[in-house]
């Protein structure tokens, strides 16, 4: 399981949030984030299938492992 954040382009309100599978939804920088743990990657292409049926505009897709909090990849 990983800590995806998802940015997207415009301003989500937080209702939003159960449709995104309970993803915590925040503002930064005309932008909306939307973070929480994902159980695995066809839970993650439910969640960008539903940015892209809104045409939000995708800014930046990251994963953190769940177990380390670091970047996947990322070094110590």
């Amino acid at each position: 399981m990983g800590i995806y954040e998802i940015r997207v382009k415009g301003y989500l309100d937080q209702h939003w949030s159960d449709w995104f599978d309970g993803l915590t939804i925040t503002h930064q920088e005309g932008c909306t984030v939307l973070r929480g743990p994902l159980a695995d990657e066809a839970a993650l292409h439910g969640v960008l299938i539903k940015v892209r049926d809104l045409a939000l505009p995708l800014v930046r897709l990251s994963r953190e492992d769940a177990d380390d909090g670091m970047p996947e990849g990322g070094a110590r």
